[in-house]
């Protein structure tokens, strides 16, 4: 399972850290995704790290701001968010899938419960 953690409220321009745990599998075998979804809105995927070479992508929203890291010996990845905006207020949540054009792929977020793990989120709110 996976388990997300580290959201709270911040003012714009701030920083949050996300961490999500797993376990019950191993963690080295999956490329692993943050996803976030809005009020009335869809979700998205916000950045995503590879399990064979640590690759990371992320999309033009947040590129520059976000950093997605991984710490296979303690099953964790990290999500480093600077320079928040009030946009990017949403529930963020984790999710692991072997398949990487699963999980980082343009249609990612619409299989979301079709990723081999998920966890539950943890609500972030920045503040103008």
């Amino acid at each position: 399972q996976l388990q997300a953690s580290g959201g709270g409220l911040v003012q714009a321009g701030g920083s949050l850290r996300l961490s999500c745990a797993a376990s019950g599998f191993n963690f080295d075998d999956y490329s692993i995704g943050w996803f976030r979804q809005a009020p009335g809105k869809e979700r998205e995927g916000v950045s995503f790290i590879r399990k064979s070479d640590g690759n990371t992508y992320y999309p033009d929203s947040v590129a520059g701001r976000f950093t997605i890291s991984r710490d296979n010996a303690k099953n964790t990845v990290y999500l480093q968010m600077n320079s928040l905006k009030p946009e990017d207020t949403a529930v963020y949540y984790c999710a692991a899938d072997k398949d990487w054009s699963v999980l980082a792929g343009p249609r990612g977020a619409l299989y979301f419960y079709g990723m081999d793990y998920r966890g539950k989120g943890t609500q972030v709110t920045v503040s103008s």
